[in-house]
């Protein structure tokens, strides 16, 4: 492999510096260098990040491919900055024997794009009712280390026990996605003012913080790990801020979406605001930032949930619940946390590659950017601001609810162990 000049990086936002990458690894950060037969790239003061990591991605292949692909799923990570990314379960068949999902990650190896280390269910089928085969999946060749029900919620206690003292015997964790079902019945958006008056059936914030509150003690009780899926409201940042205060071993996630809209989108009764957890108030939207500025909130995850034209373009009761979010991921969390004053850049990559990559035992990812580690990178644009176009974006979906709005920030380059995947904003 050729070797890799870029030149006047702001690595994690510091001052300009050189970074030679050869072969796979970087060779080489300061100021100065040369490197004989390199190509270079002239970053020019943009912004050099370790790749990013995404706990929390729904590739949709096997099953739903109209929505998307391990492949085009994984192109759109690229176009994010993302190196590596964790799909979710729910797929068709259900990710809940080891044999899919070694399926899902032989071909995240094939795409070339992106790293791809799948999870597996909880349940099997996603029923909440008989444990999966954890340990299977954890020893097979894909090697999972992170479970989870996504889409559905773990609501039996027993159940939820049983796992965490399973993935306990080998590090692993359970990330649930809180969600009280008998409180959520019919449930169409934030139970709030706006729910009221538009009539639509409400989301408690109670059924997420119930489940929270259970979980922490689950899993203070059994001594295991326990991450917390998209958190959304300002009452789950405090039982999870509690949590930590008592030594729970507890991680927490946020949504870029959740860091920047709020239910009063829903006032349009355009599904692309359609999503579980539901948008809440602005409340909400400053506690979670907050939040993710002191550390409460451990991460970004995008909750990157892709679907078909037909299953978006309908009436809002019909519609299905969920947002892409790969490709516009950095750009929202410069809007909301960066240009805010809330966190450098060093903040960033700590919060969307270096802590989700310890989370998910993401080997060779989340590392940083000096000598001898592997060359997992990506060049931002910092910038630039340019208007949302989802008809430019490499995910077969289009269910963004960012069309039309002016965002920061533009990814314009992406190595995957020194191999570029995007150069110039275009993947390779």
């Amino acid at each position: 492999m050729s070797k890799t000049l870029i030149r006047g990086a702001k690595v994690l936002g510091g001052e300009p510096q050189d970074v030679l990458i050869d072969g796979g690894t970087v060779a080489e950060v300061g100021t100065g260098l040369s490197a004989e037969g390199a190509e270079v790239v002239e970053a020019g003061g943009k912004v050099l990040l370790p790749g990013l990591v995404d706990l929390h991605t729904h590739l949709r292949e096997p099953g739903r491919e109209d929505s998307e692909t391990v492949l085009t799923g994984t192109r759109a990570a690229a176009s994010g900055g993302y190196t590596n990314v964790f799909a979710m379960a729910n797929t068709f068949p259900v990710a809940d024997t080891a044999g899919v999902v070694e399926q899902v990650w032989r071909l995240g190896q094939e795409s070339g794009y992106c790293d791809v280390q799948p999870i597996g269910a909880v349940t099997v089928g996603l029923e909440g009712s008989k444990l999966a085969e954890l340990g299977a999946m954890h020893e097979s060749a894909a090697g999972v280390t992170v479970f989870s029900d996504d889409g559905k919620c773990v609501h039996d206690a027993v159940i939820m026990r049983r796992a965490l003292e399973y993935v306990k015997a080998f590090g692993g964790v359970v990330a649930q996605h809180a969600q009280e079902p008998r409180l959520t019945e019919g449930a169409q958006m934030n139970e709030g003012v706006v729910s009221a008056e538009l009539g639509l059936g409400g989301w408690p914030a109670v059924a997420e913080e119930s489940i929270i509150a259970r979980d922490v003690l689950l899993a203070e009780h059994v001594g295991s790990r326990v991450h917390i899926c998209h958190l959304s409201t300002a009452g789950s940042v405090e039982i999870v801020r509690w949590a930590k205060s008592r030594g729970i071993d507890v991680t927490a996630e946020v949504t870029p979406h959740h860091l920047l809209l709020t239910d009063e989108l829903v006032r349009s009764y355009n599904p692309v605001y359609k999503v579980n957890p539901p948008l809440r108030t602005e409340r909400d939207v400053l506690a979670l930032r907050e939040a993710l500025a002191d550390g409460t909130i451990d991460i970004v995850a995008t909750d990157h949930a892709p679907h078909p034209h037909e299953d978006k373009d309908c009436e809002w009761a019909a519609a299905a619940m969920g947002m892409v979010g790969l490709e516009t991921a950095l750009s929202v969390v410069q809007e909301t946390m960066v240009d805010t004053g809330l966190l450098d850049w060093a903040g960033v990559a700590d919060r969307m590659s270096f802590k989700p990559a310890q989370i998910g035992q993401a080997t060779g990812h989340g590392r940083p950017v000096s000598a001898g580690e592997p060359a997992n990178l990506t060049l931002v644009d910092t910038a630039y601001r340019g208007q949302v176009d989802p008809a430019g974006f490499a995910s077969r979906s289009r269910n963004t609810p960012y069309e039309g709005r002016e965002l920061p920030g533009h990814v314009t380059h992406t190595w995957l162990r020194g191999k570029a995947t995007l150069v110039d904003g275009k993947l390779t």
